[in-house]
């Protein structure tokens, strides 16, 4: 388990928080490599040059390092979100930050771990549980977003038809976890521009 000791001494603090990014960064390798359940603990430990017994120190067992993954994911998503919200202009710094968000999901290793994880969560409910909570925070987030956006156009929107809106541009970004599986050879620079253009004419439509 984690050493969450308020006493511990910074250094020792620093030596942790790299320790667990090595496990989740060797964790990531083989979940891509080999899948969930073939991804042993022993595996994981041995890309990470530790013993099973250092994993063991910072996780419990894999789901609670599938937990510290999809926690990362978050983290760098609401990030992006305070910066585009603290922009003179939310919604031109939303639609450029698209084109980082179009490359990030045509990554194919990036892919080829976030659809493994999805995988895991229709197999495994506390995974299935752990996926759903996270795509909750980020529905919410979006929401406030377009919201805002949209009433500053003069539009006044339903609940409902913001969350239609989250789920819209949740599922062209997601399709790209796919897409670029599929057709590695997608013109990246070419979807990234669609996109960018399908989320203004979302975000013009009427009410």
């Amino acid at each position: 388990m984690q050493n969450t000791d308020p006493t511990t001494p910074p250094i020792d603090a620093s030596r942790a928080t790299a320790r667990r990014q090595q496990i989740l960064c060797a964790a990531a390798e083989c979940f891509r490599e080999y899948g969930f359940h073939a991804a042993s603990i022993a595996k994981i430990s041995s890309i990470a040059g530790m013993s099973p017994g250092h994993i063991y120190h910072y996780f419990e067992n894999k789901e609670a390092i599938i937990a510290a993954i999809v926690a990362q994911d978050l983290e760098s998503l609401m990030t992006m979100t305070a910066e585009f919200r603290a922009a003179a202009n939310i919604r031109t710094a939303l639609i450029e930050r698209a084109a980082e968000g179009v490359a990030d999901q045509l990554d194919p290793v990036s892919a080829g771990l976030k659809l493994e994880i999805v995988a895991e969560a229709a197999r495994n409910p506390h995974v299935g549980q752990i996926v759903r909570e996270a795509d909750a925070t980020c529905r919410r987030e979006l929401a406030i977003t377009i919201r805002d956006i949209r009433r500053t156009a003069g539009h006044e929107d339903s609940p409902a038809a913001i969350d239609d809106m989250v789920e819209v541009l949740a599922c062209l970004f997601e399709g790209l976890l796919l897409r670029t599986i599929r057709n590695p050879g997608l013109d990246h620079s070419g979807v990234a521009l669609r996109i960018q253009t399908a989320i203004s004419d979302l975000l013009n439509q009427p009410t």
